[in-house]
């Protein structure tokens, strides 16, 4: 689905995910190691490369990943960027739009993003797909620069006994002064890292579920939700002057990165 469109998702959409993620034609490989696998792909129109990541997880189950990328609690205890989250409405019990606000390392201003997700369980595969939408509730704020998702998925596939595939795609344009090339070196740089938070995150959600509310999981169990219902006219721009209004950021960062050793990995 393009950026600012809202509406439920449609199985071209999550087959258009696994085509990204089985279809390695145009893609050029650039880290395999561990089991792991990361590749570019340049797209026409934008300096913003989509990235993909390939990997196994040996011994965590594919319902595991995909309830650690849906709770938002548990969300709160491995995702050591996010600032804030909230779930802003559901389009239906497979579709919402939230609004996720994450700090980027010093000097660089903090993100943000107003996204629609989007999420299908098969039994055999899951996938979870996202992309920046407008919500009148939720105009950029001061303080962040409002970044773009053009695609985000995941796409969970059991592998062997008791194992599981990720396939990881992205495309993310941060806005801001930052330089395309240094956009792409850095996602390069911490693709591999997410990976790794989410396998350890992974394994360890089935002890901490057992003790924060075992059984509230409504991606799994609709009449769970709580999140209000929206439509698509809470989602329409009205003006784009006051969406496109930026605020004087005060940094310019251009000049970040020439040392990106300087970069905050969060090292475990």
């Amino acid at each position: 689905m393009d950026v600012g469109v809202v509406k439920v998702a449609e199985d071209k959409d999550f087959e258009k995910l696994k085509k990204l993620v089985d279809d390695h034609s145009g893609w050029k490989l650039d880290y395999n190691k561990s089991g792991t696998k990361v590749w570019t792909r340049s797209i026409p129109n934008t300096n913003f490369k989509m990235i993909k990541i390939c990997t196994t997880f040996g011994d965590v189950n594919p319902h595991q990943i995909y309830d650690v990328l849906h709770d938002p609690d548990y969300r709160k205890v491995w995702d050591q960027h996010m600032i804030e989250s909230h779930d802003i409405g559901c389009l239906n019990p497979n579709n919402d739009v939230g609004y996720y606000a994450m700090s980027c390392p010093a000097p660089l201003r903090n993100r943000d993003f107003v996204l629609q997700r989007s999420w299908l369980d098969t039994g055999r595969e899951q996938f979870i797909i996202n992309h920046s939408v407008f919500h009148r509730d939720f105009p950029p704020r001061r303080g962040f620069i409002r970044a773009t998702s053009y695609l985000t998925g995941f796409l969970i596939r059991p592998c062997g006994s008791a194992g599981s595939e990720l396939g990881y795609v992205s495309q993310t344009d941060p806005q801001g002064t930052l330089p395309p090339w240094l956009v792409n070196k850095v996602t390069q740089i911490f693709a591999p890292k997410l990976v790794k938070k989410l396998f350890k995150a992974s394994k360890a959600y089935p002890e901490w579920k057992k003790q924060n509310s075992p059984n509230w999981k409504p991606w799994h169990n609709p009449e769970q939700m709580t999140a209000p219902r929206i439509t698509v006219q809470d989602c329409i721009k009205i003006s784009d002057h006051a969406f496109l209004e930026t605020e004087d950021l005060g940094v310019d960062e251009r000049h970040f990165g020439t040392d990106l050793n300087n970069v905050d990995d969060d090292s475990d």
